[in-house]
Protein backbone atom coordinates (compact mmCIF):
# COMPACT_ATOMS: atom_id res chain seq x y z
CA UNK A 1 0.00 0.00 0.00
CA UNK A 2 1.47 3.50 -0.96
CA UNK A 3 0.91 5.96 1.14
CA UNK A 4 1.66 9.77 0.78
CA UNK A 5 2.43 12.34 3.42
CA UNK A 6 2.95 15.99 3.08
CA UNK A 7 4.70 18.77 5.42
CA UNK A 8 5.82 22.47 5.01
CA UNK A 9 2.82 24.13 5.14
CA UNK A 10 2.25 27.21 6.62
CA UNK A 11 1.34 31.13 6.95
CA UNK A 12 3.56 33.43 5.38
CA UNK A 13 3.39 36.94 4.03
CA UNK A 14 2.89 37.89 0.73
CA UNK A 15 6.49 37.93 -1.50
CA UNK A 16 7.63 35.14 1.11
CA UNK A 17 8.34 31.38 0.74
CA UNK A 18 7.64 28.07 2.07
CA UNK A 19 9.06 24.39 0.92
CA UNK A 20 6.58 21.78 0.94
CA UNK A 21 8.01 18.00 1.27
CA UNK A 22 6.02 14.93 0.44
CA UNK A 23 7.61 11.54 1.65
CA UNK A 24 6.11 8.07 -0.35
CA UNK A 25 6.34 5.19 1.24
CA UNK A 26 5.45 1.48 0.14
CA UNK A 27 6.45 0.33 -3.56
CA UNK A 28 7.09 3.14 -5.61
CA UNK A 29 8.67 2.76 -9.16
CA UNK A 30 11.42 5.65 -10.28
CA UNK A 31 9.42 6.37 -13.54
CA UNK A 32 6.17 6.73 -12.15
CA UNK A 33 4.55 10.78 -12.01
CA UNK A 34 4.54 12.81 -9.19
CA UNK A 35 3.56 16.45 -8.23
CA UNK A 36 1.64 18.34 -6.40
CA UNK A 37 -2.01 19.57 -6.91
CA UNK A 38 -4.00 22.48 -4.70
CA UNK A 39 -7.23 23.43 -4.22
CA UNK A 40 -8.65 26.71 -3.32
CA UNK A 41 -12.00 27.12 -1.95
CA UNK A 42 -14.82 26.97 -4.18
CA UNK A 43 -12.66 25.69 -6.78
CA UNK A 44 -11.44 22.72 -8.60
CA UNK A 45 -8.13 21.20 -7.49
CA UNK A 46 -5.54 22.21 -10.32
CA UNK A 47 -2.07 20.63 -11.01
CA UNK A 48 0.75 22.73 -9.83
CA UNK A 49 3.73 21.24 -10.84
CA UNK A 50 4.54 17.39 -12.34
CA UNK A 51 7.69 15.36 -12.79
CA UNK A 52 8.03 11.56 -14.60
CA UNK A 53 10.37 10.03 -13.18
CA UNK A 54 13.81 11.87 -13.10
CA UNK A 55 12.28 14.38 -15.33
CA UNK A 56 10.46 16.66 -17.43
CA UNK A 57 8.69 18.76 -15.10
CA UNK A 58 5.70 20.57 -15.94
CA UNK A 59 4.48 23.73 -14.70
CA UNK A 60 0.80 25.36 -14.20
CA UNK A 61 1.95 28.63 -16.41
CA UNK A 62 0.45 30.77 -12.44
CA UNK A 63 3.54 29.59 -10.68
CA UNK A 64 6.36 29.09 -13.29
CA UNK A 65 9.67 31.21 -12.45
CA UNK A 66 7.99 31.25 -8.80
CA UNK A 67 7.88 27.83 -7.84
CA UNK A 68 10.76 24.99 -8.26
CA UNK A 69 9.98 21.40 -7.97
CA UNK A 70 12.51 18.33 -7.13
CA UNK A 71 12.42 14.70 -6.37
CA UNK A 72 14.76 12.31 -4.56
CA UNK A 73 14.04 8.53 -5.45
CA UNK A 74 16.39 7.69 -3.04
CA UNK A 75 14.56 8.67 -0.47
CA UNK A 76 11.06 9.01 -2.39
CA UNK A 77 10.69 12.25 -1.57
CA UNK A 78 9.25 15.20 -3.44
CA UNK A 79 9.74 18.85 -2.89
CA UNK A 80 7.77 22.02 -3.93
CA UNK A 81 9.57 25.26 -3.43
CA UNK A 82 7.72 28.28 -3.43
CA UNK A 83 9.14 32.05 -3.91
CA UNK A 84 7.42 35.02 -4.44
CA UNK A 85 4.03 33.89 -2.90
CA UNK A 86 0.96 35.25 -3.52
CA UNK A 87 -2.27 35.36 -2.02
CA UNK A 88 -3.79 33.53 -5.16
CA UNK A 89 -1.40 30.87 -4.00
CA UNK A 90 -3.43 30.31 -0.75
CA UNK A 91 -4.78 26.83 -0.97
CA UNK A 92 -5.23 23.01 0.64
CA UNK A 93 -1.61 21.13 -1.68
CA UNK A 94 -2.16 17.92 -2.07
CA UNK A 95 1.27 15.62 -2.86
CA UNK A 96 -0.08 12.72 -6.05
CA UNK A 97 1.52 9.85 -7.12
CA UNK A 98 0.98 7.79 -10.75
CA UNK A 99 2.25 4.78 -9.74
CA UNK A 100 1.15 3.20 -12.98
CA UNK A 101 -1.15 1.05 -12.01
CA UNK A 102 -3.18 3.16 -9.22
CA UNK A 103 -2.99 6.76 -8.79
CA UNK A 104 -2.65 8.17 -4.78
CA UNK A 105 -3.24 11.41 -3.02
CA UNK A 106 -2.28 13.03 0.19
CA UNK A 107 -4.19 14.12 2.81
CA UNK A 108 -3.09 18.03 2.16
CA UNK A 109 -1.27 20.71 3.98
CA UNK A 110 -2.67 23.78 4.10
CA UNK A 111 -0.66 27.18 2.51
CA UNK A 112 -2.07 30.34 3.53
CA UNK A 113 -0.43 33.47 2.19
CA UNK A 114 -1.91 36.69 3.47
CA UNK A 115 -1.22 39.87 5.30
Amino acid sequence: QVQLVESGGGVVQPGGSLRLSCVASGIIFHSSTMGWYRQAPKNEREMVATIRGSGPITYADSVKGRFTLSRDNTLNTLHLQMNSLKPEDTAVYYCYLDNLVNDYWGRGTQVTVSA
